[in-house]
């Protein structure tokens, strides 16, 4: 994984610095709040709805297990000792009080980490798929050009107060696990036929209130000109995306309602910059650089390739959980005799992607053991260890089971994606994690889970759709009607993974249910698949055959109540 040069660090130290004294002259009084806003979103601090709230860059989803010891450490010197990850591959605090904010700053900046840009109307943090570098589909390992957008990106002058937030998702592999469509720019790297590397360019995705997919702008633009199509991009954003209004301030309602013609001005402004602008060119990546980049994400030091065909009952037969949690938990590898595990952070009583710092620890202290020291968070808000050798697994699940990270639900109901919803965040209008909670007490038992088979459930608490309500199979999404929360239920989104097939937003299946409906409504939803599913269907295939009346007949006959109808909610996305 990517090291900080001397350069890196003493840049990260010296933001650190200079948000310590913008604080400490906000808490004397020098420094009015409406000054002190931009400054601490542009450093990651929101105010939330009972405290101050931190999100921790975490760039394409690489994590040492240094560092997630010292996010151990935040949690439980300066939080409530716990953490959350998120589908964007950040990690946020919720209980940071304000005054001990720089001391926070100052521990990331310890160990490479900071919140530079995980907030404002600027590039947000470049995400990527969890098996990045070592997936057996991957066609290029996307990690080097991550770490290249990211330095591009961080500070970029022009760019730092653009219309509204802007995030960009990368990928290397023949299936898409960073649901590229579903972002401002979406970037897929592959081979043309002669071999050369570049990206294909989608633009103009999004969720929110309005869920548009990216279209594609370009087919193929060669790896060295990325940064100066990007640039291209996001100047034409920044020049013409509506500031009046919002709600419709993000590039994707640009896109929409400009097409061709949008997609004109980024290729002419592309041959201005490399034709007209002063240093243009120099945007233009030279092989050195990337090579220079690329030395950080070859395997670690340790990694020896052994003959490819774990056999679970070489020693004797294997225990029943334990194969469950291989057929689960564990994924292929690039590297024979190697395998990915993740570390669900999802079971009863534990809101989806909250870990505690005891809980960060050991996950740190398995990845030293099992996985050369390396982690990763993934889109679906679990840990991942990327370098794990087969003649391990056993015990690697032992240790999964006693750090409480072993239940077998990975892409099963309960492996669900929730934002942290009104417990924590001012924006939200109905609360996700007692929803997710009592979904999971449902479902709690492991083989009614493995006959419903792959189904993707995503939460949000408002329609800033911070959990992916759009993509899920299911997708619950909270909205507040005269003051009470009531939930709308929707089915047949994706993501854009091979599973899910050709992203699309879900359908709604009728007017919202009442808090203590939701349970009811997703079992009445799964009883229907369950009836009407062909043989070996999966449940987003039987969705999709049958339609959504069947679903809604079913979902109406459990409803006890119907929220009064009212206009449609104006919800402020998050800053």
């Amino acid at each position: 994984m990517y090291q900080y040069t001397a350069f890196d660090r003493q840049f990260v130290r010296q933001r650190a610095a200079q948000f310590r004294d913008q604080l400490d002259r906000h808490l004397s009084g020098e420094l009015p709040d409406e000054n002190f806003r931009p400054l601490r979103l542009q450093n990651g601090w929101y105010i939330q709805r009972h405290a101050p709230m931190l999100r921790v860059a975490v760039p394409y989803g690489e994590l040492s297990s240094r560092q997630l010891r010292q996010l151990a450490v935040i949690a439980r010197e300066h939080d409530r000792g716990f953490g959350h990850f998120t589908t964007r591959q950040n990690l946020q605090y919720n209980w940071i009080p304000l005054p001990q904010a720089a001391d926070v700053m100052d521990k990331l900046a310890e160990v490479d980490m900071h919140g530079i840009q995980t907030s404002g109307n600027c590039i947000r943090n470049i995400t990527s798929d969890a098996l990045a570098g070592i997936a057996p589909d991957e066609q290029v390992d996307p990690r080097p050009y991550c770490e290249i957008l990211r330095q591009w990106s961080t500070l970029h002058p022009e760019f730092a107060f653009l219309p509204r937030k802007f995030k960009i998702a990368v990928t290397g592999a023949s299936e898409d696990r960073a649901a590229i469509a579903w972002h401002d720019v979406g970037l897929q790297l592959l081979k043309n036929e002669a071999g050369e590397v570049g990206f294909k360019v989608l633009v103009g995705g999004g969720m929110g209130r309005t869920p548009v997919i990216a279209s594609q702008i370009n087919a193929f633009v060669p790896w060295q000109q990325i940064l100066v199509y990007l640039e291209a991009i996001v100047r034409v954003y920044n020049r013409y995306g509506r500031r009046d209004n919002l709600y419709k301030a993000r590039i994707k309602i640009l896109v929409k309602a400009e097409g061709q013609k949008f997609f004109d001005a980024v290729n002419a402004e592309f041959d201005k910059i490399l034709s007209q602008d002063a240093g243009g060119r120099e945007q233009i990546i030279p092989v050195s650089e990337l090579e220079r980049v690329a030395r950080h994400f070859q395997d670690p030091v340790g990694v020896r390739p052994a003959s490819a065909g774990f056999d679970p009952h070489r020693t004797g037969p294997a225990p029943a959980a334990f194969l469950r949690w291989l057929e689960r938990n564990v994924q292929g590898h690039r590297v024979p005799g190697y395998r990915a595990v993740t570390l669900s952070l999802k079971r009863v009583g534990l809101a989806p992607g909250d870990a505690t710092a005891e809980q960060m620890d050991l996950a740190a202290t398995m990845s030293d053991r099992y996985s050369l020291g390396e982690l990763r968070v993934t889109h679906d808000q679990n840990l991942l260890l990327p370098w794990v050798r087969e003649a391990d697994l056993l015990a690697v699940w032992h240790a999964a089971k006693d750090a409480g990270f072993a239940t077998p639900n990975i892409g099963l109901l309960t492996d669900m994606i929730a934002c942290p919803g009104g417990d924590f965040c001012s924006l939200a209008n109905a609360r996700s994690i007692p929803v997710a909670a009592s979904i999971t007490e449902r479902f709690d038992d492991l083989d009614v889970l493995y006959d419903l088979g792959d189904i993707d459930l995503h939460i949000s608490g408002c329609m800033n759709s911070c959990g992916h309500h759009h993509t899920g199979h299911i997708g619950i999404l909270g909205i507040d009607k005269d003051g009470d929360e009531w939930y709308q239920v929707s089915v047949g989104g994706s993501d854009g993974s091979t599973l899910s097939g050709t992203s699309v937003p879900g359908k709604v299946i009728g007017p919202s249910f009442a808090a203590e409906e939701v349970p009811d409504v997703i079992e009445a939803l799964i009883d229907t698949y369950r009836a009407q599913r062909q043989a070996g269907e999966r449940f987003v295939d039987t969705v999709r055959r049958i339609g959504v009346p069947p679903l809604r007949a079913a979902a109406d006959a459990v409803r006890h109540q119907t929220a009064a109808p009212q206009a449609s909610q104006t919800v402020a996305e998050p800053a």
